[in-house]
């Protein structure tokens, strides 16, 4: 239980801690550093068995949802049966729950999906559960989906304000009009490239701020003395989830053709996902699996070694089919602190840190032949190693230095009224 005389910042996860949005739990920790008191709503439980070592430095109390909505309803009203709240004895006595339900009953109404009630529902649990007593004086969500749409019922039952931050898959899977609703119910919206900036103004209401505040990385856990200069066996890395919008298998074809080619390499990629088993096929169909190792999920800790060994990063982001794509991928920032040359493709956010030719090549995405002849160039072209490492590393420190861009957020929140303690 908070200090009531304190104000309190209660920021909605979707899932916390969670070893994908090191950016997320870095945003907090820095913020509490600034003194900005935090109370964590996570709408579901870790999934992860191990977290980052960063997690254990936050201090902010950590309240966990429901995550079903039979769940919700038994916890709020004693009953999972349709309408529950009609028979709970507050629908009666108490006015104020009772216009509160009949809100939920109109939004629910109107929309007739079990995730509108189910997000009504958790924001009313927050509203009974978690508020009274908690100083919490303002709500932020990460994502504009659904911890959003939690955030704003919370504001429509408890009238609190709130705020939210966009990253990617949640901006562009959704309806704009969606989106357009939340940032004017919003006090403000913040989002983390300069593309996905541009394109909330262009669909904000008139006068509805949308900042751009880049995540950045922590600079003082990067640094590499290695030369630039580097040969045969290559070592190539990629961290990234299994999932469409990362173009993996763009990269493995590319990878086909450096085998080709006669460049001898050792490829390791990082991470985990849906969409694992049926891309890591590809490299036996390939013919290029000894050449490929996977290595599962792995703490922060351990990437930091893999980058180490690493003489070329690569990335293969896409738009995938249902809209999903990335924004600024930190370890794009990750690689070049490290001294780590990088290959990527030209969309959303990515050339906002990684321009073309100069800190790193970029290439239009899915095309293999040209990543492929990407990758040679880096791994092979010494010279030119010698000359975009150290840009690289200039332009991630320009750009990407969080404490920078926490303080930047820090005064965006002051902005509004949030202030730390």
């Amino acid at each position: 239980m908070s200090n009531t005389n304190t104000p309190v910042l209660g920021m909605i996860l979707k899932g916390y801690p969670r070893i994908s949005e090191t950016f997320i739990s870095n945003e907090i920790r820095l913020l509490e550093k600034r003194g900005v008191k935090i109370h964590i709503i996570s709408m579901r439980k870790p999934r992860e068995a191990f977290t980052h070592k960063s997690v254990e430095e936050i201090k902010a109390e950590v309240s966990y949802l429901p995550s079903e909505l039979d769940r919700c309803m038994e916890e709020l009203f004693g009953s999972s049966e349709p309408e529950a709240w009609k028979k709970d004895s507050r629908y009666e006595n108490d006015p104020e729950f009772r216009n509160r339900m009949e809100i939920i009953e109109e939004k629910y109404n109107s929309k007739k999906s079990e995730a509108t009630l189910k997000h009504l529902l958790q924001a009313e649990y927050i509203h009974e559960k978690i508020l009274p007593g908690s100083g919490i004086n303002h709500i932020h969500a990460h994502f504009a989906h659904s911890p959003t749409s939690v955030a704003r019922n919370v504001g429509l039952l408890s009238g609190l304000p709130f705020s939210f931050t966009a990253h990617a898959k949640d901006i562009y899977t959704q309806a704009p009009e969606k989106i357009t609703d939340k940032i004017s119910r919003a006090k403000f919206a913040v989002t983390c490239t300069g593309y996905n900036c541009e394109y909330l103004q262009s669909i904000a209401p008139e006068g509805k701020p949308v900042h751009k505040v880049y995540h950045g990385i922590d600079l003082s856990l990067f640094s590499s003395d290695r030369s630039p200069k580097t040969e045969a066996p290559y070592n190539i890395l990629t961290v990234a989830r299994f999932t469409e919008k990362k173009g993996i298998p763009t990269i493995f074809k590319a990878l086909k053709e450096l085998d080709s080619r006669g460049i001898d390499f050792k490829y390791r990629i990082i991470g985990d996902g849906d969409d694992r088993e049926q891309t890591l096929a590809l490299v036996y169909e390939l013919g290029i699996a000894h050449k490929v190792e996977w290595l599962g999920t792995k703490p922060h800790e351990e990437v930091l070694e893999q980058y180490k060994l690493a003489d070329l990063f690569t990335l293969g982001c896409e738009i995938a089919e249902n809209g999903d794509r990335d924004g600024i991928p930190n370890v794009l920032a990750e690689s070049m602190a490290m001294s780590v040359p990088v290959v990527a493709t030209s969309i959303s956010g990515i050339p906002e840190l990684v321009e073309n030719g100069k800190s790193g090549l970029l290439v239009e995405p899915r095309d293999h032949l040209a990543m492929a002849d990407a990758m040679e160039k880096i791994l092979t072209d010494n010279a030119f190693r010698s000359k975009i490492i150290p840009e690289a590393l200039g332009r991630v420190h320009e750009l990407f230095d969080n404490i920078y861009w926490i303080e930047k957020l820090a005064d965006v929140y002051e902005e509004y009224g949030i202030k730390a303690c």
